[in-house]
C-alpha cells in the first residue's frame, strides 16, 4: 500500500485574511494544494486526505471534482470545534479551530497506513515529498521511529510580517526537540523573535525548522496525540485562541522518551502564504520553476 497524505486545510487565515486554501496561485487558476497533489503523486503517494472546516466544504469539494474527477483516490475529514473528548465542551466565545494537532486527530478514520502531514497553504517542493514518501514506504504501521522534512529558517520568512515556526534542535540526525518560536522576522542585526515578555533574541539564519512536513505510523500516533489533546484541554480548554499545535505533539512524546523521529532534507526552498501580499511572491516563484520545467504550465487538461 502506497502511504497516504493528509492535507490540513482547515485554517482560517487571519494574517492572511481568509481561507488561503482556496486561493489561485496557478497561471490557470491552480491552487497551491494542486502542486502538492502533484509532487505526492511524483513521489509514490496514494490516497490524499484533506481536512477541510465546513465552511468551504461545497467550494473545496466542487473545484476537486471538477479538476480531478469524482473518482480519484480523496477522502476527506472535518476539523469541528465541537469535536472533543468526553467531558470536555467549547468555551463561550471560541471561534478558533483546536490547532494542527487537532486537526490531525480529525483525519484518523480516513488515513491509511503511514502517511504524511502537511499544510495545504505551503510549497514544499517535490524533493520533499520523495525522501518522505520513501520513508513512510519502509515504516511499518506501529513504529515508534517517525520522520520530519525540515528546512533552513532563512528560506521560510515572510517579507510581509512576521512569522511563528517550529524551532528544532537536531541530535545525530534525529529530532531532540521542536519549540515554538513566534514573531520571528528579519531586522538590521540578523533574524530575531520575540518572546512572551517582549524580550528579543537571535537565531541563526541555517537553524532547521519545522513547516510541517511530517510522517507517522498511525497506531503509534494516534493514541499519543488523542492523550496529549486531553492534556492540552485540562490546561487549556477554557481559553479562546490558544492552539494545540503538532510540533507540541510530537515534542512531549520526544521528551518522555515514547517515539523517534528523523530528520530529513531535501535541500528545496519553502514558501507559503501567511499574508495575501505574499501571494504574488509564489504566484512569481511557480512561473519560475514552470520555466525551469519541474511543472507544467497547465497542472490540469
Amino acid at each position: 500500500m502506497k502511504p497516504s497524505l493528509c492535507i490540513l486545510a482547515a485554517g482560517i487565515g487571519s494574517r492572511f485574511g481568509g481561507f488561503k486554501q482556496i486561493e489561485p496561485v496557478g497561471p490557470y487558476g491552480e491552487l497551491l494544494i494542486d502542486y502538492s497533489i502533484y509532487d505526492a503523486r511524483k513521489g509514490g503517494f496514494g490516497r490524499i486526505v484533506f481536512v477541510i472546516t465546513q465552511k468551504i466544504e461545497s467550494e473545496f469539494k466542487e473545484y476537486m471534482h471538477a479538476h480531478y474527477g469524482r473518482e480519484a483516490d480523496f477522502a476527506y475529514a472535518y476539523q469541528t470545534l465541537d469535536e472533543m473528548p468526553e467531558g470536555f465542551s467549547v468555551p463561550a466565545g471560541r471561534a478558533k479551530p483546536w490547532g494542527t494537532g487537532h486537526a490531525v486527530l480529525a483525519a484518523k478514520e480516513a488515513a491509511e497506513g503511514p502517511f504524511a502531514a502537511i499544510n495545504a497553504d505551503d510549497y514544499y517542493g517535490p524533493g520533499s515529498f520523495s525522501v518522505l514518501c520513501r520513508a513512510l514506504s519502509a515504516m511499518k504501521p506501529d513504529a515508534a521511529e517517525f520522520a520530519m522534512v525540515g528546512f533552513e529558517l532563512e528560506k521560510t520568512l515572510s517579507e510581509h510580517g512576521s512569522v511563528s515556526r517550529g524551532v528544532c534542535s537536531v541530535e545525530n540526525g534525529y529530532l531532540a526537540s521542536v519549540v515554538e518560536r513566534e514573531k520571528i522576522k528579519r531586522s538590521g542585526s540578523g533574524i530575531m523573535y520575540e518572546m512572551a515578555s517582549g524580550e528579543k533574541n537571535t537565531l541563526d539564519p541555517r537553524t532547521t525548522v519545522s513547516m510541517n512536513c511530517w510522517g507517522f505510523a498511525p497506531k503509534t500516533f494516534f493514541p499519543l496525540l488523542e492523550k496529549d489533546f486531553v492534556e492540552f484541554l485540562e490546561k487549556n480548554g477554557n481559553e479562546l485562541k490558544t492552539e494545540f499545535y503538532l510540533p507540541s505533539a510530537v515534542n512531549n512524546g520526544l521528551a518522555r522518551k515514547l517515539i523517534s523521529v528523523k530528520m530529513l532534507y531535501s535541500g528545496e526552498q519553502w514558501f507559503g502564504m501567511t499574508y495575501r501580499e505574499d501571494c504574488q511572491v509564489v504566484r512569481e516563484y511557480l512561473r519560475e520553476k514552470i520555466k525551469e520545467g519541474v511543472y507544467p504550465e497547465r497542472l490540469f487538461g
